[in-house]
């Protein structure tokens, strides 16, 4: 159960959230100082995002959840997650720069973290080696990543089922079968939210602040834009059908 005071001490974290909300959920969907592409290549993909309706639906529920974050506090969240973010040896794995942390939806972090590695797979293809074993290994990654969470996640709400949490009572769910389908409810919600969080995230690192070395490394720039516009392509889809797919492999079969 979470504590109020600890919700409290970072629903503090104002500006950082205000900040993340710019770039991610507001800028890349229309004209903004603060927003950069690999133009003039991309210039006519940035105008369609902004004029793309149905993607902005979209971006619009993910922005809600994001920005009332003290009233969706499903767990404390680091909010900057990233590749460079982690830090793993043999016996341990950190995670640095938590200044944008909050309470809020789960889904930001995994999302963020999966969006990470998405572009990371689609420029792959702007470098001059072939790597096309390195990409199957992102691939991998990004598959075992959502696997492995929820491997880890259920098992440990079956374990403290009958825990102090009031979300899901064990008096009320004390039913097997119940309480399944209760998880997998809530596991399939969490799913899509990170899937639409991965996709605005890969947006926001293409047509607004906050690149990524993986593209900006990439000389050729028509090569590089062509690397971006795929991601794009991929993102937008992404974002409009999440509520499609039931597993990562799903999401990812198509790439």
């Amino acid at each position: 159960m979470i504590l109020p005071h600890a919700v409290a001490e970072f629903c503090a974290n104002v500006e950082m959230c205000r900040l993340t909300e710019h770039v991610v959920f507001s800028d890349p969907y229309k004209i903004s100082e603060y927003n950069c592409w690999t133009s003039p290549y991309l210039d006519g993909d940035a105008e369609a995002i902004r004029n793309d309706s149905a993607l902005k639906l979209e971006v619009a529920e993910l922005k809600s959840m994001y920005i009332l974050f003290c009233e969706k506090t499903q767990a404390l969240i680091h909010g900057d997650l990233h590749t460079s973010s982690v830090m793993v040896t043999q016996d341990s794995t950190q995670v640095i720069d938590p200044e944008f942390a909050f309470y809020g939806p789960m889904g930001f972090d995994i999302g963020a973290f999966l969006g990470n590695l998405f572009l990371a797979y689609f420029a792959q293809d702007g470098h001059a080696n072939d790597r096309k074993a390195y990409k199957e290994r992102i691939m991998t990654t990004i598959s075992n990543t959502w696997n492995l969470f929820h491997k880890k996640f259920t098992s440990l709400w079956d374990i403290r089922k009958d825990g102090p949490g009031e979300a899901y009572l064990h008096e009320i769910y004390k039913d097997m079968e119940l309480r399944e389908l209760v998880k997998q409810k809530y596991m399939i919600g969490l799913f899509h939210d990170s899937l639409g969080f991965a996709a605005a995230k890969m947006i926001r690192q293409i047509v607004g602040v906050g690149h990524v070395e993986e593209f900006e490394s990439i000389v050729d720039p028509v090569k590089r834009a062509d690397c971006e516009r795929c991601t794009l392509d991929f993102a937008k889809m992404l974002m409009k059908t999440r509520r499609n797919f039931k597993t990562i492999t799903d999401a990812i079969s198509d790439v």
